[in-house]
């Protein structure tokens, strides 16, 4: 049994870790700093439940399955290609300026946590450990709510997370999961069943940088600043520049420049840093396995231009009839509009991120030299693409 042949057919989710009986599979990190699945062969019984958990190899689901989690009237990614989709579209922003100061867009995450901590439930999402790695966690109140909101981007350790989430399900308490779309994928098929209680959230992903090479910058940063990192804000809205203010915080002093201009946010949106499996996701489409899809309303000034005042807009696709029916009882707290798929729609919701030129130099590199070396180089472009025209 192999779980992949090639490293982009395998996004890292981890949802084969936590469903093997035998714990068998582990994860392993490579020399890109991402994280795969290795099985220990002396204890695999070869029941197979890892490939079946897989949202690489089952990037669709049956028309069945459909049925069972969406109702026939909603949209979700079907084998049956002429499965008719009926999503909902919206832009909207929260009401309170304090919960949108505290997001990365317009707050609709907070909204829809909110929710389920009403309901005494659980919300699952990224937020950094003590090591300011990135983790998947559970929120059970506002405090700690605030430890998983705004954007992270590196890909996050989902070791454990889907256990948690299946067992608070089967304790009947309200689960909100917010992740990529092949981590909620990966969730839909772990679960293999439609639970009344949970609510699933996916985001419009550009792609998943490298936690390996996070690990070393804020290794960097920390040798850099004398001190221990204890934040990180990859999209702080101080400047009204929707979100792209960078700040980090090391020995209680605060570091704040351009979005741009930070040196981890640079290689990551210049496409070097991002899992291979990301160039050829199969999960870029508006048509998602979950209820809610929010991200960035990009565009929003040319189609609600009095609601663009830097602080950040959401855009929410609704794919299922309990989003509607839960979007009904929250809706009060945003201000928002319905639109059309035309006026949200991203290249992210159309087709993957494309792969770097010189990537495999850029990584090359990476393995081979000392980080502070290694992040010079990748500073000065004009040096580092001499070498990727040797290439």
């Amino acid at each position: 049994m192999e779980l992949y042949f090639k490293r982009e057919e395998c996004c890292g989710c981890g949802a084969c870790v936590d469903v093997c009986r035998v714990q068998a599979v582990r994860m392993t990190q490579d020399g890109e700093g991402f994280l795969y699945p290795e099985i220990d062969r002396s204890i695999c019984v070869h029941c197979g439940r890892c490939e079946e958990v897989c949202p690489v190899k089952k990037h669709t689901l049956t028309d069945k399955a459909r049925t069972l989690h969406r109702g026939m009237d909603y949209g979700m990614p079907s084998e049956n290609p002429s499965a008719e989709c009926c999503n909902q579209y919206i832009g909207a922003r929260a009401k309170s300026a304090a919960v949108r100061n505290s997001s990365s867009s317009g707050g609709m995450f907070s909204i829809l946590a909110q929710y389920v901590l009403e309901r005494k439930g659980v919300v699952f999402g990224a937020g950094y450990n003590s090591r300011m790695e990135v983790v998947h966690r559970g929120a059970e109140n506002l405090e700690q709510l605030e430890k998983i909101k705004r954007t992270k981007y590196v890909q996050s350790n989902m070791q454990g997370i889907f256990l948690k989430a299946e067992q608070c399900l089967k304790e009947s308490r309200w689960v909100l999961f917010c992740g990529t779309p092949c981590q909620v994928q990966a969730l839909r098929l772990f679960l293999g069943q439609e639970y009344d209680t949970l609510i699933v959230v996916d985001l419009v992903c550009y792609g998943v940088p490298s936690p390996g090479i996070w690990e070393d910058y804020v290794k960097y940063l920390e040798h850099r600043h004398h001190g221990k990192m204890t934040e990180f804000s990859f999209r702080d809205k101080r400047a009204q520049d929707h979100g792209h203010t960078c700040a980090y915080v090391i020995n209680g002093e605060e570091y704040a420049g351009s979005l741009f201009q930070d040196r981890f946010c640079r290689m990551y949106f210049k496409n070097y840093i991002l899992r291979p499996s990301c160039h050829s996701c199969k999960f870029c489409t508006v048509d998602r396995s979950s209820d809610f899809t929010i991200g960035d309303f990009w565009g929003i000034e040319k189609v609600r231009p009095d609601l663009d005042d830097g602080m950040g807009n959401s855009m929410i696709i609704l794919h299922t009839e309990k989003a509607r029916r839960i979007w009904e009882q929250v809706q009060e707290d945003a201000d928002w509009f319905e639109c059309t798929k035309e006026d949200l729609l991203q290249p992210r919701l159309t087709e993957p991120t494309g792969m770097a030129e010189g990537r495999r130099m850029f990584m090359l590199l990476y393995k081979l030299l000392p980080f502070f070396l290694f992040i010079r180089a990748a500073d000065d472009r004009a040096w580092i693409w001499k070498l990727f025209r040797k290439k």
